[in-house]
């Protein structure tokens, strides 16, 4: 297992510097220089060139970046050019909303995939309704079914808040009635996804030879269900989950964003819309090592299911 986490980690930190200096460069290249956005189209060019030369913009783009690079590992992400506070402030408070969002999201529709199509009662009802939601959840995009659930919930039955978000502070039941919409729109497309992987792997894992022989001595259907086929069929699933892991971030950014929440997708946005370089940079940067570490994790976590994996490794 040590030798696992290892080998994965190694491959990781090379892929995490090549990402961030793709990110620095674009950022940096493609949104032109801080300084004339700060300044304004009136600015003189030797002020423009006094401010870039004091923000370290009038260096070579590896010095540049290594300096954006140390600092970042050092904990300093500068201060946001919008707001004068400082990054790391910035990012600590809001990037708990979008774990919780993006937990709560990749756990339902996991839980929700494995657990109800492994159901052996009213099979038809369950199959009829799995594949109607996953047709849906697959085709529509998340910003949509964002603003019908707002339209529908909100507007029309007035049962949930239309955005916004409470903190727990202010009682776990205000907190929970405004995850809700957000939740159900993160996760409808995770679910639908997870139902068509798993259900395609549990009827190939269902006509199996060893299937065969436990219905052959007597077993139950729902015994061989969740004793055999579930462990069975999960694996691939975990893998999908794994890799569905950068696509869940970029839901989580619309989603907050359609429902105003003040998470790491609405942080991002009005850093892009302001041209606020530290705060583009440093969210991208916990982004791109965030999904890496929670890929590891899958890793982990599939080894440990797998022991053909550990074995191996």
């Amino acid at each position: 297992m040590l030798a696992l986490v290892l080998s994965r980690i190694a491959i990781m930190v090379p892929n995490v510097i090549v990402l961030t200096f793709l990110l620095f460069t674009s950022v940096t290249s493609f949104l032109g220089t801080p300084a004339a956005i700060m300044l304004g189209e009136n600015a003189s060019p030797q002020s423009i060139a006094e401010l870039n030369a004091k923000l370290g913009f009038d260096q070579p783009i590896l010095s540049r970046y290594w300096n954006w690079i140390s600092a970042a590992l050092s904990g300093d992400l500068g201060r946001s050019y919008s707001t004068q506070q400082p990054v790391a402030q910035m990012i600590a408070d809001a990037l708990p909303l979008t774990l919780e969002l993006a937990s709560w999201a990749i756990l339902i529709a996991f839980l929700g995939a494995t657990l109800i199509n492994s159901a052996t009662f009213m099979k038809k009802l369950v199959d009829r309704l799995t594949a109607a939601v996953s047709i849906v959840g697959i085709t529509i995009p998340n910003f949509f079914l964002g603003l019908l659930l707002i339209y529908l919930f909100s507007v029309q039955l007035r049962w949930l808040p239309t955005t916004g978000w409470s903190p727990w502070s202010r009682g776990a039941g205000q907190h929970l009635i405004h995850m809700i919409l957000p939740v159900i729109t993160l996760t409808t497309f995770y679910f639908s996804s997870f139902t068509l992987v798993y259900k395609a792997e549990y009827q190939s894992v269902k006509g199996s030879l060893y299937i065969q022989a436990a219905r052959s001595k007597g077993l139950s259907e729902a015994r061989i269900s969740y004793r055999h086929i579930l462990p069975n069929s999960i694996l691939p699933l975990i893998t999908y989950a794994g890799l569905s892991l950068g696509q869940l971030v970029g839901g989580a950014v619309v989603t907050e964003t359609v429902f105003s929440m003040p998470g790491m997708g609405r942080l991002l946005v009005e850093a892009i819309s302001s041209r606020d370089f530290p705060v583009m940079l440093s969210v991208g940067m916990v982004i791109i090592v965030g999904v890496m570490i929670l890929n590891l994790v899958a890793d982990v976590t599939y080894s440990l299911v797998n022991p053909l994996v550990r074995t191996s490794a």
